[in-house]
């Protein structure tokens, strides 16, 4: 039965220090092609290390914050391109740069890809407002961690996975996440505030193996379910 859904692909899952992680893209946009089946789609893809090296470069040169911001959204356009041509003909090939965009290429019977919308809002803000705008029944993010934990995992191997989090309890971890450009961790505050007040169902999961977006296609339960309030 078709559904709306919008899935936010880290951007650190495909682009790496030492490239772009092709096999583990065509895995993300072959399991996608297969699973739908209709309904409104959207993918949003992050910059990753390639982004990052662009911005650490700029700043270097002495740009400002703001002109990061810009070249961020550019590689996450160019990825969103890429993935939309590798989905193929059940994807829309012409990458949204507004939301307004977003939710009129939604309506074409296509999945729609995307990158960044403007500067300064992460790729996961933009996965917020997109599955506010096309009215997704779940938001799924896709990372390098297994779910939300009580602490940074990286940083804190005594940090506990939490199988379900209310979006308070997730707001209260993340209170100490940096803005700074291309460095957004998890969720920042815009993506916070839209899922509030949409009351959206986010699924928070690992997706270094691509065969765990399978899973959570098909309805598993894995990783962590934020519950909206």
């Amino acid at each position: 039965m078709p559904f709306n859904l919008v899935i936010k692909i880290g951007g650190h899952l495909i682009s790496k220090p030492d490239g772009i992680d092709l096999d583990l893209m065509k895995s993300y946009a072959n399991t996608i092609s297969r699973s739908f089946t209709g309904g409104r789609w959207c993918v949003v893809i992050g910059g990753g290390e390639e982004a990052r090296r662009y911005i650490s470069a700029a700043r270097r040169l002495g740009l400002s914050e703001a002109f990061c911001d810009i070249i961020a959204v550019r590689i996450t356009r160019i990825h969103a391109m890429m993935l939309a041509a590798l989905i193929g003909e059940k994807a829309c090939q012409i990458v949204p740069e507004s939301l307004e965009q977003l939710v009129e290429y939604s309506a074409s019977d296509k999945i729609v890809v995307t990158g960044g919308l403007q500067p300064a809002q992460s790729t996961t803000a933009v996965a917020a407002l997109a599955a506010e705008a096309i009215g997704a029944e779940k938001l799924i993010i896709a990372t390098d961690v297994e779910g939300v934990y009580t602490d940074d995992p990286k940083k804190n191997p005594n940090a506990r996975l939490l199988r379900e989090v209310t979006l308070s309890q997730l707001e209260e971890i993340l209170r100490e996440s940096s803005h700074a450009a291309g460095e957004y961790k998890l969720f920042d505050q815009l993506a916070l505030k839209v899922l509030r007040r949409s009351r959206i169902s986010v699924l928070v999961m690992d997706c270094r193996k691509p065969e765990n977006l399978e899973k959570a296609l098909a309805g598993e339960n894995i990783g962590t379910l934020v519950i909206p309030e």
